[in-house]
């Protein structure tokens, strides 16, 4: 019986194990969801329009904010801004400033400079 005991552990354990990678997989964003939830911040962050972000682009700062629970998922959004933003044509002044002026906590600086690893 011992042996048919430790065989249910090791089954167990490869069940936490695919459910704790599973779990992280559902945490992390992917880019183009991150890209997608700041479309509303889009003519703040390329500079052409107002020199405040609108009440909508900070709601959505917001939200993407509290999607990126995890530090995976952060990690994976600021690798996301890092490479994508210059592309795009995002002015890094103004990415540096969304934060404060939607009063989000972060604990990021995004810059194509950013090192994304020590977030």
């Amino acid at each position: 019986m011992g042996g048919l005991g430790g065989g249910c552990g090791w089954v167990l354990s490869v069940l936490v194990v695919g459910l704790m990678m599973l779990r992280q997989e559902v945490n992390c964003l992917s880019c183009g969801d991150a890209i997608s939830a700041l479309i509303p911040c889009g003519s703040f962050l390329l500079g052409t329009g107002p020199p405040k972000p609108s009440d909508q682009c900070c709601s959505s700062a917001r939200a993407l904010n509290k999607m990126a629970a995890t530090r995976a998922s952060r990690v994976a959004v600021c690798e996301c801004f890092k490479s994508s933003g210059p592309s795009y044509g995002v002015k890094p002044a103004r990415a540096k400033q969304l934060p404060s002026l939607c009063k989000l906590k972060l604990n990021v600086d995004i810059n194509p400079n950013s090192n994304c690893t020590k977030i």
